[in-house]
């Protein structure tokens, strides 16, 4: 073939290959994204985005994830006198008290990361979380006999559930279930899935440090892109995650902490010295859901850098990015967290 020839199917195999281009960009399926704005829910902020085939199909499905949302948010918030929660904690020392199925879900599933974590994580921690919250209104640290008499009633193993009944019962008394370490996560799994059933292609739920990400973005964006805030500056970030079809929880001091005496205390508190966690700014778990990602992201922090990563590499498709509070510039990872970094973070 003459060099003359070759360059005329040079151009025509170029032509036809923009023509089938512009043929499946015209036919593709389009894709609207609709963003809800922050709303305040669970006592933190809440943000959901859809994507689907239009504008009415993507309104539906924010508006299920928020209905999802609130829905948890009124069976496990220990704010609230009226939640089921808070009748737990106040009957089921007397009595076996029965529950919603997606509370005892909840509850049997924080029972089995106790277990897994060796008690790191644990929802009977209400009593100690209670005499920290009160020490944070008062500006008074409590006494080595308050903590010790708040520390004698956590315990997950004293926690009692009946299956088949759906009930909770408490085996010791003045024992309470503080679920901020897990129902964050299992709210925007239900979110995620109401979202899904109402129609939406891809989405994003964000509650408060919890977030999921499935599909993809409307757009030309082939992920979802998360930013990872750096705890010593809110405006910076340290770098962003490329998420599809998978959640990243964030537990950190930076956020909620109370400093008394000088003494910084955070959210996150060591059921075996009733302490605030200290040897991470920063947590960043991402796994298959959010309930998983919530819950360990807790565990980790309580256990510390050596026991927490070996927690890590024993659960299957769950990847850690931790910050340590001694070296804050310098991240813990575990093997498979880069794949979710991307590379031209600033």
């Amino acid at each position: 073939m003459k060099q003359s020839e070759r360059n005329v199917w040079i151009q025509v195999l170029s032509a036809t290959a923009i023509i089938l281009l512009l043929i499946w960009q015209a036919h593709r399926p389009r894709t609207v994204g609709l963003d809800s704005g922050y709303r305040q829910v669970m006592g933190t902020f809440t943000r959901v985005l859809a994507v689907a085939s239009d504008k009415n199909t993507a309104e539906i499905a924010i508006e299920a994830a928020m209905t999802a949302i609130e829905h948890v948010d009124t069976l496990m918030s220990d704010w609230d006198p009226n939640s089921q929660l808070s009748a737990v904690n106040r009957r089921a020392f007397s009595e076996p008290v029965a529950v919603d199925d997606d509370l005892f879900e909840v509850i049997s599933a924080a029972v089995e990361y106790s277990k897994l974590s060796d008690g790191a994580f644990d929802i009977t921690i209400a009593p100690v979380v209670l005499l920290w919250r009160q020490a944070k209104q008062t500006g008074i640290a409590p006494t080595d006999e308050q903590v010790a008499a708040a520390r004698s009633k956590v315990g997950y193993k004293n926690l009692l559930l009946d299956g088949q009944a759906k009930t909770v019962q408490f085996a010791v008394e003045g024992m309470a279930l503080d679920l901020g370490g897990i129902a964050k996560g299992y709210a925007v799994d239900r979110a995620t899935a109401a979202m899904r059933q109402a129609g939406a292609t891809g989405g994003m739920v964000s509650v408060g440090g919890e977030v999921f990400c499935f599909g993809t973005p409307a757009g030309q964006k082939p992920h979802w892109f998360i930013g990872l805030q750096d705890p010593a500056d809110e405006e910076a970030i340290l770098l962003r995650l490329k998420l599809d079809g998978r959640a990243v929880s964030t537990s950190g001091d930076y956020r909620r902490f109370v400093v008394i005496n000088g003494q910084k205390h955070n959210h996150i508190v060591n059921p075996a010295t009733a302490e605030s966690a200290s040897d991470f700014s920063s947590a960043t778990l991402i796994a298959p859901t959010s309930m998983q990602a919530d819950a360990l992201a807790t565990a980790v922090s309580v256990l510390g850098p050596e026991k927490g990563l070996a927690l890590i590499d024993s659960v299957p498709d769950v990847e850690a990015l931790l910050l340590p509070s001694a070296q804050p510039n310098t991240f813990l990872k575990t093997p498979g967290a880069d794949r979710f970094v991307e590379k031209d973070t600033p």
